[in-house]
This record gives structure tokens, C-alpha cells and sequence, in this order.
């Protein structure tokens, strides 16, 4: 599972630089330095309200402004994807506009429902890659960036947490990570109880069929409810009418009793086609050109668009295989694009075994950030009954 988490080419596949080792302390980082915070509570920095129009069936529409809650219920702790163009097997703890573009295109809205927690940390690199693909063993890059997260996130709980619920969110190479965070420190633990959910896309987490728990993780339920907490998000995306071809690296399970779980965030529970609400970057890199026109007035006035309802998504399962089916409401007469973006390009390659993978925060942002704060109140709501039903009587009177 390392050896392929290292080859998620999450935000660029261009060719990469030399392949120098590592370079950099042997130890983790020191996370009491602010710096090596890409988003803490309170500072302006990645995680500021990213620059957004609306996009309807006319259009361009006005701003869209996030703003940071000024009391949020909750905690979110997100571990971002395979960016780094570094030249070392790691990358290094100076965060370049890569790191802080992953966090504005996938992760800065959610300060509006909770408070930001974004660390640096030493991921394995786009010259890893050709390393590993060569022979490289992968376990050194990947425990460099374990142990950076993992001391980050213990000085997040010892400085920061005191006793609020989390949320874990994270996408690629960052849920390969997150799961094996949460696995260490809340499943079975009692942290478990502070967690809120985890949104962990864009790796494979495997459950046996028709079950909502064991696998992957042995008592982490997925979620299957608006107001269910201390549970998980988890899809790997395709694009409607095309399913993970046989070698895909996501989309089938490891055992032919188990399937790659889909929980769709606008529909919990459900299998049923249900419309997205959509944040997409309008730019391109070299893995995703810019191939879309979001409307037929022009250019895109900002980063992103916000549109409702301009995507869809179903969960599908059958057999060893399972993932979220994104598709597109066209309508040729109006203004609005019909195709959104989201597969991996290489010059003029599609690598069809990573599907929708650029798509998976993006499409249903809205929906996920929703899904946090209704899960929040939720979390909230059921302690202060815990916390009634442990008092004596007479004090509950």
C-alpha cells in the first residue's frame, strides 16, 4: 500500500527533477514553531477565504465569500495530497505555493464550520516517484512523512485541542496517513470519542460487502446518516459511464469478499443519483488543463466557480469493486458548461485507473462542509445528553 501511495500524482505529473535523498532533520519537525502551520485558528494564511464566483444556468454570477466562523463547534485536521515538486524523496518544511494551492483549492472553506488545523509536513514528493517506480524502497519517505504528521497532530492535541471534537480531512497521499492515524490514535482509543468523522477520499478504504465496518478499519463504522458521528467518508470518484477498468490502482478491493466503500456526502446511506454542490478551481496545471469553458460569456472572473446542482453523484457497488460516479446535468442551452474536470492528464494521456481523482473534494465541497456542521451539532448534542444522564437527579431538576 505504501509503494502506491507514493504514486499518486495528485496535483502535477511533469517530469520530475533529479532524484536527490532527502535532506532535512532526521526527526520530526517542531510544530510549536507557527511556520510550519500552513493554517492555524485566527491568522490570515492558506486557509483564507479562497476567490469565488457563483455559476448558474445564466452564468457568472456575483462573489462568493467564505467567512471563518467566529465560534465553530468543531476542530478539522487535513493532511493534503502528493504536491510537492521538491527535489529531495521528501519534500522540504518551506511550504511553496503548491502546498498552499491544494489547501485553497480543497480545504480552506471549511473554516466557515470549524476551526483549521493544516500542518507541513515532509510528503513524499513527484521525485519520489520515479524513484519508487524504479526500484526504490518507498517505507523511509513514507515514515519521514508519518512521523511528521504524527507529531503534529500530538502537538495539536497536547497546545490546542483541549477536549474539542475533530475532524479528520484529508485526500491521496494525506488519507493514506489519516488512516493510518486514525488507526493509531483513536480507533479503540478514547479518543475515539472526540472524533466527529474522518473525510478521507481518494484512497481506498475496503470494507467486506454489505457491511459498514471491518476491513480497513475494525470498528470505525462508515457513515450512513446526516446526524452519525465518530464514522467515515470514503469514495474513490469515476466519471459516470465509466467504471475502474481492471487495473485501475483505485476502485477494486484486495479481497474478493470485500469492496471499496462509497459514501456519498450529499446522500449518506443512499445509492440514489443526487444533484452536488460544487467548488471547482478554474486554472490548470500540467496535470489538469484547463479544458473546461465554465460559461459562454468568457473566462472565469475568478479561481473558482460555485456551482449547484451542475454535478451529480451515485454510489455504485458490485463485487470486489466500488466507487462514486460523478456526472454532469448538461443543458446545451443555457450558459453553463456541460463537462467538468477531473481526470489526470499527461500531455494528451488520460490515466483512466485514477478516474475523477482531481474531482473528489471539489465536486461535493459544499456537501461535505455541510456534512461537517450537521455532524458537529450532532456531536454536541449528544454529550450534553450524556452529560445530563450522568448527573445526579436532583441536580437535573
Amino acid at each position: 500500500m505504501r509503494k502506491a501511495a507514493l504514486l499518486l500524482l495528485v496535483a502535477t505529473i511533469a517530469a520530475a527533477p533529479a532524484d536527490p535523498e532527502s535532506n532535512g532533520p532526521a526527526g520530526p519537525a517542531d510544530y510549536a514553531d507557527g511556520a510550519n502551520w500552513l493554517c492555524l485558528p485566527g491568522r490570515a494564511d492558506a486557509c483564507a477565504s479562497p476567490d469565488t464566483v457563483e455559476l448558474g444556468p445564466n452564468g457568472y454570477g456575483g462573489p462568493v465569500v467564505t467567512r471563518a466562523a467566529a465560534t465553530p463547534p468543531a476542530d478539522c485536521f487535513y493532511l493534503y495530497p502528493t504536491v510537492s515538486r521538491d527535489p529531495g524523496f521528501n519534500s522540504d518544511l518551506s511550504p511553496g505555493m503548491e502546498e498552499r494551492a491544494a489547501v485553497q483549492i480543497q480545504f480552506a472553506r471549511y473554516a466557515s464550520v470549524c476551526r483549521p488545523f493544516v500542518p507541513v509536513y515532509r510528503s513524499g514528493t513527484v521525485a519520489a516517484v520515479r524513484s519508487v517506480l524504479n526500484g526504490l524502497n518507498p517505507d523511509p519517505i513514507f515514515n519521514r512523512a508519518y512521523g511528521d504528521v504524527a507529531a503534529s497532530f500530538r502537538y495539536y492535541m497536547q497546545h490546542y485541542n483541549h477536549g474539542r471534537p475533530v475532524v479528520i480531512v484529508s485526500h491521496s497521499q494525506g488519507t493514506v496517513y489519516a488512516i493510518e492515524l486514525l488507526k493509531r490514535e483513536f480507533e479503540g482509543r478514547p479518543l475515539q470519542r472526540q472524533l466527529v468523522s474522518a473525510i478521507i477520499p481518494g484512497w481506498k478504504v475496503e470494507v467486506p460487502r454489505g457491511q459498514v465496518t471491518g476491513g480497513t478499519f475494525r470498528s470505525l463504522p462508515l457513515c450512513t446518516r446526516a446526524d452519525q458521528t465518530g464514522c467515515i467518508v470514503s469514495y474513490v470518484s469515476y466519471r459516470q459511464g465509466h467504471e475502474p477498468p481492471a487495473d485501475a490502482v483505485l476502485g477494486h478491493a484486495s479481497r474478493p469478499d470485500w469492496t471499496i466503500a462509497c459514501t456519498n456526502p450529499a446522500a449518506l446511506g443512499s445509492n440514489a443519483r443526487v444533484p452536488l454542490d460544487s467548488y471547482f478551481y478554474t486554472g490548470s496545471n500540467e496535470s489538469m488543463p484547463s479544458r473546461v469553458t465554465w460559461s459562454s460569456e468568457g473566462e472565469a472572473p475568478a479561481q473558482f466557480v460555485h456551482a449547484r446542482g451542475l454535478a451529480s453523484a451515485a454510489c455504485v457497488n458490485h463485487g470486489r469493486t466500488g466507487y462514486l460516479s460523478l456526472g454532469v446535468n448538461a443543458d446545451p442551452h443555457d450558459a453553463r458548461t456541460d463537462d467538468i474536470p477531473g481526470e489526470i492528464f499527461f500531455w494528451r494521456w488520460t490515466f483512466d485507473g485514477w478516474g475523477m481523482h482531481l474531482a473528489d473534494m471539489n465536486a461535493p465541497q459544499g456537501d461535505l462542509i455541510r456534512m461537517v456542521a450537521r455532524q458537529s451539532a450532532a456531536w454536541q448534542a449528544n454529550r450534553n445528553r450524556f452529560a445530563m444522564a450522568s448527573q445526579p437527579i436532583s441536580q437535573t431538576r
